[in-house]
């Protein structure tokens, strides 16, 4: 299978779905949907280093790409992800060169970077000499998500190393003023994601959002090329809420879901 970084080398798009439950069966099925990519969230979600590797074998197994979002910037649980087999590193609050800097470092080996070697569980499924397996295919995306990172986006992005950013709304939306969320009302919230697009256009590098299935599409359409397209709780709470939904309305035909 080609790693993001190959697709994205092609310029293509890929679109991902999120894990904050700890569990291996919700990260097989997400995997299994079709995703390009599906991250492990061991930031704000519920999910620690032990689920987080069996959660990566999962992911594995429904034949997808297992990414993970680290809960900072620290060369300690970043190495140990990446041990455990993950292939991309989304590292949060990054708002300057050296915190980019920084995150490059934890993820490639020497030259590159600073990583100790010991993939124990990663190394055995590649084919050949893992460490430049990895300085091919794993992905260094750091999170864009404050208006500081967005005043020095072009420095950032001009860090040696770095495959995509990616960019947190919610984060964004509290520094610029705003509610948590995506706020496409708002024009200080379109003209950073516009800014951010643009530098990453003159970079070369990947942008990357968390959105909705909703308003994926439109981030499509303004340049993004890696877009998260719905959580595990997200999916979750919708799809019963309208299974809830279609049982309290008259007329169902019962079709929608397997019968246990």
């Amino acid at each position: 299978m080609d790693s993001l970084r190959d697709i994205w080398r092609g310029g293509g798009v890929t679109l991902g779905g999120w894990l904050a439950v700890p569990s291996v069966v919700t990260a097989e099925a997400t995997a299994r949907a079709g995703f390009d990519f599906v991250c492990i969230d061991t930031q704000h979600g519920a999910i620690e280093y032990s689920d987080a590797v069996a959660m990566i074998q999962a992911i594995l197994l429904g034949g997808s790409r297992p990414i993970v979002r680290v809960p900072w910037n620290e060369p300690g649980i970043i190495g140990k992800m990446l041990d455990a087999g993950a292939q991309g590193i989304i590292v949060p609050m990054v708002n300057s060169v050296s915190e980019a800097e920084a995150a490059v470092r934890s993820c490639r080996y020497f030259p590159n970077g600073a990583r100790s070697y010991g993939p124990g569980m990663a190394a055995p499924r590649v084919d050949g000499s893992y460490p430049e397996w990895a300085d091919q295919h794993v992905a260094v995306i750091p999170m864009i998500e404050t208006t500081k990172a967005v005043d020095a986006i072009d420095d950032i992005l001009a860090v040696e190393g770095i495959d995509a950013i990616y960019v947190g709304p919610a984060d964004l939306s509290i520094t610029l003023g705003l509610k948590p969320g995506n706020n496409d009302d708002e024009p200080s919230f379109t003209e950073a994601l516009d800014a951010i697009v643009a530098g990453c256009r003159k970079a070369g590098v990947v942008a990357g959002i968390h959105a909705t299935g909703s308003l994926t599409p439109k981030r499509l359409e303004v340049g993004f090329t890696m877009v998260t397209v719905t959580s595990d709780i997200v999916a979750m709470r919708l799809g019963l809420a309208a299974e809830l939904k279609a049982a309290t309305q008259s007329g169902s035909d019962g079709s929608g879901g397997d019968i246990y």
